[in-house]
């Protein structure tokens, strides 16, 4: 997978060159601080200079396109004629965020009117006039229909750098969404008309491709794995699981087999996530598979190959969000509400995002998959105390995508202990009302659950996507 391309560029006026010595320089030199600093973020920085004049314009806006970057900061280091902005942003056709960054919170008055120099002072005053052109450039985008953004502070403004940070991590995402290969095997559960999905849509929205796997392909595969592989797999359960004495070996065995047959059917497909469901009949080597899924999608969803059940495939698009935030996303839906303790239950019979569990995660055998045919193993787990990001892709009306946020908390309490994935969840705005917000705002049932507050940095996904965001809390 290819680093996301960040483009950078200043803008100033050339007319200020002659008249204040050591401006350009100065300035220039603010611009290279900033481009270290977004090079620290794991991204590959084309710098296209200070543009001056709208040539320089054009040529920046002609590299961008040559380099093809994935997001454009425009830095203000002065004030500049907003002709020198417009022809990069708008032929580069990528998103912008505009960097209105002053070299220090305040300026030294006394030092400043001390100088006596009213030329000299004037270019003291450039180097920090910023602002000047902020109102400019929005009135153009405006007029324009440009998408833009904005962040406002000083370089040293850690909280401005929390926000940048931000775009550069949404960024990322979004390239690395752009480049995912989604599998989809099998088929959806049977009446859940909520799970149904728009593939077209969602490579509309995404840029990933889908491809769509014959259950025979995974029977093939798991035909193929040998006593070894099995061996190798039944350690990872034990080195990555809590495994139960209940489980007994043949399960394990039957699981192991399985697992071994999604990781080479992953490789296979080169699939960064994978949703998934079938039935077959008793009897039939496909019901083996089916009823033997669960610890190796748990597996592959904590090793950052998210898997869905139920063939959600909006939810592994969300889950796979999560996890490029580095949140994790764990695959859930909505198991009951206690009143008296105002806290909502989210959970599911896996598969698990076993990277964000509180202590270890159980391997334990389950007598029946509710709603589901057989028996077989599945996962205990709890996700970490403390915040969470609740997420949904959302299909609405027409067809059209959004994005559906909630933040919380994971908190201490009883679990069911009944071989599934389920936690505690305490909202600012009370059960109640969170769960009328969020049903009211059209998800499926399913969602993904990350651990820390990421809403700020999803909402910026959802601007550079062009997706609606909405949180409910």
């Amino acid at each position: 997978m290819s680093k996301t391309r960040i483009g950078l560029f200043g803008i100033g006026l050339d007319t200020y060159w002659p008249q204040f010595a050591g401006l350009k320089n100065r300035l220039v030199g603010y611009q290279k601080q900033i481009g270290k600093r977004i090079q620290d973020y794991d991204v590959e920085l084309v710098d296209a200079g200070l543009v001056d004049s709208p040539a320089k314009a054009r040529a920046a806006a002609s590299r961008f396109r040559r380099e093809e970057v994935d997001l454009i900061f425009l830095y203000v280091s002065t004030y500049a004629l907003s002709s020198t902005v417009l022809p990069v942003v708008q032929e580069a056709g990528v998103p912008v965020v505009v960097l209105n960054l002053q070299p220090v919170p305040q300026l030294d008055y006394e030092k400043f009117n001390a100088l006596g120099d009213r030329g000299l002072m004037t270019g003291v005053w450039l180097e920090h006039c910023q602002s000047c052109s902020a109102p400019e450039i929005a009135c153009v985008f405006n007029r324009a229909g440009i998408a833009y953004h904005l962040v406002t502070g000083y370089l040293e403004d850690e909280e401005a750098w929390a926000e940048i940070q931000d775009w550069v991590d949404a960024a990322k995402v979004a390239t690395a969404m752009s480049q995912n290969r989604v599998g989809v095997l099998g088929h959806y559960y049977c009446g859940m008309l909520d799970v149904y999905s728009d593939m077209t849509q969602q490579s509309v929205a995404f840029g990933n491709h889908f491809e769509l796997i014959e259950m025979c392909a995974l029977h093939k595969q798991r035909e193929a794995v040998t006593k070894q592989q099995i061996a190798s797999k039944l350690k990872q359960f034990y080195r990555e699981f809590e495994v139960s004495e209940e489980c007994q070996e043949k399960e394990l065995v039957r699981a192991a087999r399985t697992s071994c047959a999604l990781d080479a059917l992953v490789k296979q497909h080169r699939l960064g996530s994978l949703a998934y469901y079938y039935e077959s009949e008793d009897g039939y080597a496909y019901r083996d598979i089916v009823t033997s899924v669960i610890a190796g999608n748990t597996l592959l969803t904590g090793h950052n190959i998210p898997v869905a059940g139920e063939c959600e495939i909006k939810n592994v698009q969300a889950m796979k969000i999560m996890d490029l935030f580095g949140a994790g996303g764990s695959f859930s839906e909505f198991y009951l509400t206690d009143f008296n303790d105002d806290v909502v239950y989210l959970g599911h019979d896996g598969p698990a995002h076993f990277a964000i569990a509180e202590g270890r995660v159980g391997l334990v055998p389950l007598p029946v998959y509710h709603g589901k045919p057989g028996k077989g193993l599945s996962i205990q787990m709890t996700v970490k105390h403390g915040p969470v990001t609740l997420l949904s892709v959302v299909q609405g009306t027409g067809g059209k995508l959004s994005l559906l946020v909630a933040e919380g908390e994971s908190v201490e309490g009883p679990v069911l202990q009944i071989g599934n994935t389920n936690s505690r969840y305490l909202f600012s705005i009370g059960a109640k009302k969170f769960m009328n917000e969020w049903s009211k705002a059209g998800p499926a049932h399913h969602c993904a659950i990350g651990v820390s507050h990421i809403a700020n940095k999803i909402k910026k996904l959802g601007a550079l996507l062009e997706l609606e965001t909405v949180k409910v809390c």
